[in-house]
């Protein structure tokens, strides 16, 4: 039978007061498939020949931290594939501005970070989160045999799934089968800015906060879900029950001190403040910052979404430490690739490989992770070697944050990064 919910839309109408408002999609059963790592993947994720000031983390101090799922994780997608190359820029390698005569970013634009790698200008607001020890900085987030396609590479990341793998939960629907969120949590995660569910896919209890005002004046129904017995009917009606209280409770009208930007992903920055504020017990929070597939005319578009993103990510964390949040929870950025070192002819960047990401937060150990590029030694198709595997930073979030043993969740172990203190 599908079950139809004009009433469930009617019942969290209140959302539309937020700045990012919209329908609750459900999604129900929980998958319980795991993927398998090969032995080399499941390695140590940074290349040889890291730089004197690239930090790389070990295995040790798996599942030290017990505070468990009231440790707050907020993900940032950069959908498109942001260029990493031009956001932590190696101001002193020759090579780089060889490769990149138009787009490379002038060395006394660069806003340092040690004495050869610096921000793109636009992301000077973070400058004061990496002086207070607060910002890591990951370098070559990648995976093996890298996928250049949008569709395909970020079905991998939202599934920590080998390139060679399909696979259909999502990493964060796999742990909380594994390990529950507490019964007091009214969803395991809230999605911000986008109707695609990514790594809460699959079966986590998840609300949607999109474009509400739109689905209001059109009269369309949430998704409908076919359902086998009564125990499926069950499982969805609690369900429903739970994502409608955690609905109930978001107004949109907590008054902060802090100023938001009004960009989209200001608002919803503000969103997921007011997230916190007002529902308090859910586990992550998911927010994509869309347009960074820059093939042309990438200077100003990537310039204006970085200042974007630093504004944003500036006002979140001081809307959490207003929230008394900032020190248990972790920002982490993603997306499904970076962009090819070569410029093109468009005054852009084509589809790449690994890319740069950045860890935010109270507990975060600052400093620069993983290992640069190496741009003299790059694939046939142009593309650097990643340093980091993007499931280390997925273990890191499990072990290092929740307490969650990321193995059967991840289907391997990958060393965690040294970025959380105690």
């Amino acid at each position: 039978m599908t079950i139809r919910r004009r009433r469930f839309i009617r019942d969290i109408a209140t959302l539309t007061a937020l700045p990012f408002t919209g329908i609750a999609s459900l999604t129900i059963g929980a998958c319980a498939e795991t993927p398998a790592a090969t032995s080399s993947e499941a390695q140590a994720s940074v290349a040889p020949g890291k730089a004197p000031d690239s930090i790389v983390g070990t295995a040790a101090g798996r599942g030290s931290n017990r505070a468990g799922y009231r440790r707050l994780l907020i993900l940032i997608e950069l959908k498109g594939g942001n260029d990493g190359l031009n956001t932590l820029v190696p101001y002193r390698d020759a090579r780089y501005y060889a490769l990149r005569p138009k787009l490379a970013i002038a060395r006394d634009q660069v806003v340092q970070l040690s004495d050869r790698a610096g921000l793109h200008p636009a992301l000077a607001p973070l400058l004061a989160h990496w002086n207070r020890g607060q910002l890591a900085v990951l370098q070559g987030v990648g995976y093996p045999a890298p996928n250049l396609s949008h569709f395909r590479s970020i079905a991998i990341w939202d599934t920590a799934s080998r390139s060679d793998q399909q696979l259909s939960a999502g990493w964060l629907t796999r742990t909380f089968a594994a390990a529950p969120t507490p019964p007091t949590f009214a969803a395991d995660g809230f999605v911000i800015g986008s109707y695609d569910l990514g790594p809460l896919d699959g079966g986590a209890r998840v609300l949607t906060l999109g474009n509400a005002p739109r689905y209001a004046a059109t009269g369309v129904d949430a998704p409908g879900h076919s359902v086998a017995g009564p125990e499926a009917l069950v499982h969805i009606l609690r369900t429903e029950a739970d994502i409608a209280r955690a609905a109930s409770r978001l107004h949109g009208t907590h008054a902060f001190a802090t100023r938001f930007p009004a960009s989209p992903i200001g608002n919803a920055v503000l969103t997921a403040c007011n997230v916190v504020a007002e529902v308090e017990d859910v586990a992550v929070v998911r927010i994509t910052q869309n347009g960074f597939d820059t093939h042309a005319n990438q200077a100003a578009t990537q310039g204006r979404l970085l200042g974007e993103l630093a504004q944003a990510l500036t006002a979140l964390a001081s809307g959490l430490d207003e929230l008394h949040r900032y020190d248990d929870t972790l920002i982490v950025t993603y997306a499904e690739f970076g962009r090819r070192p070569h410029e093109n002819a468009s005054g852009g960047t084509d589809h790449g490989t690994s890319s740069v990401h950045f860890a935010l937060g109270g507990r975060i150990a600052g400093g620069l992770y993983g290992a640069p590029p190496a741009l003299e030694s790059l694939s046939r198709d142009g593309n650097p070697v990643h340093a980091i595997d993007f499931r280390s930073v997925y273990a890191t979030v499990l072990e290092r944050w929740w307490g969650v043993d990321s193995a059967a969740v991840l289907g391997g172990r990958f060393d965690t990064l040294p970025i959380i203190r105690a």
